[in-house]
């Protein structure tokens, strides 16, 4: 049987307040794992400011470039959201009062003015689909482009709702294990077990606990048979070092 394909994605996070640090991002994590189950890999993030040409290059930019794109942020009732226009201008169409959002939207009572700026979320590009949301208005996409709303509870309903409706490729699982020993002595050893094993990421990432320095080393690949063997041989690599292997773990 031939292999399963890889499927690629970008996340575009939109938004003045995570560049200013004020709110701190959670979406990209959520994403990436999620995306992960649905055998689609996040290989690229950008964060960038709520201005038109910015966020319009980026799209244009990631879109081309993965098999799916996934903006959060931008997507509100406020003059600053605008990430609805700018995806219809990257994609050289109009945006249109989708009817379905509008008749959720007005279910609700509310003053002129204040009806007014809600219906600015019922706008879509033309030629666009809708993402559902239990929670409100939905998102929409646009060929490859799924936009989502950038507050952590409401896109995380959203990027659920996909289960199923996207393209599958493989899964990329994990094993990890934490020992108390240094990245430099480990280096060599371990540049020469990812040389043996090509189709396994492994990676180093050190930490201090109690007063002493230590360092989990994470695989990640999709075949399940080589992510056990460098396991292994990095078990055998820590112990041969005088360390204890703690905390393995599979994903």
């Amino acid at each position: 049987m031939p292999d399963t394909p890889r499927v690629s994605a970008a996340v575009l996070i939109i938004g003045n307040e995570i560049l200013s640090g004020r709110t701190q991002d959670t979406n990209l994590a959520h994403l990436a794992k999620t995306l992960n189950g649905y055998g689609i890999q996040v290989r690229e993030a950008r964060v960038v400011p709520d201005v038109e040409a910015e966020i319009v290059e980026a799209i244009n930019a990631l879109r081309v470039r993965y098999d799916y794109l996934f903006t959060t942020g931008g997507i509100g009732p406020t003059h600053d959201d605008i990430t609805a226009d700018c995806v219809a201008k990257a994609f050289g169409v109009a945006l249109e009062i989708h009817s379905q959002i509008a008749e959720l939207i007005q279910r609700r009572p509310s003053p002129p003015e204040v009806m007014a700026s809600r219906m600015r979320m019922a706008r879509v590009p033309r030629g666009g689909g809708l993402i559902d949301n239990p929670l409100g208005p939905p998102g929409f996409y646009i060929d490859n482009v799924y936009v989502m709303a950038g507050i952590p509870r409401i896109m995380q309903q959203m990027v659920a709702s996909l289960d199923g409706k996207l393209k599958r490729g493989v899964v990329v699982r994990s094993r990890s294990v934490t020992a108390f020993v240094s990245e430099g002595q480990i280096a060599k050893d371990l540049g020469a077990i990812q040389g043996r094993y090509p189709r396994v990421d492994v990676g180093s990432y050190p930490f201090q606990r109690q007063d002493r320095f230590g360092t989990t080393l994470v695989m990640r690949g999709s075949d399940a048979g080589d992510l056990d063997a460098a396991l292994a041989e990095v078990v055998a690599m820590i112990r041969t070092l005088g360390a204890e292997p703690e905390d393995i773990q599979e994903g």
